[in-house]
């Protein structure tokens, strides 16, 4: 399993990071790690995309799912056929959000690997190097002379803390209008509420723990992928927004 995993994910994405590397003016690892970033977003963007509609469309669903849990409350098996009818009229599948996320994983276990393994100073990785690729000698991980990407940098980790703040912020916003209280399923629509708003904050002391412990190569890949990610919910949120306009003006 060790193997596949390297030959399939960590060969490929290490490789592609030291071409950077090779091509990009004063093998400027920063430089390279963006390079890296972009292109790994552009293969994920299918799933990025399905994952982001996918809770949307789930959030827009929560005052509904709401009130059938209040409907069927003490009826477990009523409401999983409730719930089930609800995500068919409205052509969501619950799961379908995750799923992206699982297959993604692999890549970020990859990257991290890539970072703390390729970036060591033994440069024992780069007998991974393809032969079609130029082998440097070894990967000087400074970029703008001053950035140590092979350590934690607190820098980068408040920076990707924020990023990630501002990315689950903009998806908390998303969240339809709260009952009023008192009616048909506001208490569990305030425990979900409640719930994410937690993670609003919990999420980013995470990421900033992370930056603090890992080398800065991963902090600053995390940083590119959750600001790419931001504006890969702006632009979808925005689109869907004119989509529905121009649905209510053809009424």
């Amino acid at each position: 399993m060790a193997n596949f995993f390297q030959t399939i994910f960590f060969e490929p994405i290490f490789n592609l990071l030291v071409f950077l590397y090779n091509v990009v003016p004063g093998h400027d690892m920063g430089v390279a790690i963006i390079l890296l970033t972009v292109l790994i977003r552009l293969v994920l963007y299918p799933l990025n995309k399905q994952s982001i509609k996918s809770q949307k469309s789930l959030q827009d669903l929560q005052p509904k799912i709401a009130e059938l849990k209040e409907k069927y409350k003490g009826n477990q098996q009523d409401m999983g056929k409730a719930m089930m009818q609800l995500y068919k009229e409205n052509k969501v599948n619950p799961f379908s959000s995750c799923l992206p996320l699982l297959i993604q994983f692999p890549f970020l276990i990859a990257v991290f690997y890539v970072f703390r393994d390729g970036l060591s100073a033994d440069g024992g990785s780069l007998e991974l190097v393809y032969s079609f690729i130029s082998r440097p000698e070894s990967l000087n991980p400074m970029s703008l002379g001053m950035f140590d990407l092979s350590k934690a940098s607190p820098v980068l980790a408040i920076l990707a803390g924020a990023a990630q703040y501002w990315q689950a912020k903009m998806m908390l916003a998303k969240r339809p209008p709260k009952q009023v209280q008192g009616a048909p399923g506001a208490k569990d629509e305030d425990m979900t509420a409640i719930m994410s708003k937690q993670m609003v904050y919990f999420m980013p002391v995470i990421t900033i723990f992370i930056g603090l412990t890992f080398p800065a190569g991963l902090t600053l890949y995390w940083l590119l992928t959750t600001v790419f990610t931001g504006l890969q919910q702006v632009y979808i949120f925005k689109k869907d927004k004119k989509l529905d306009v121009e649905v209510l003006d053809t009424k």
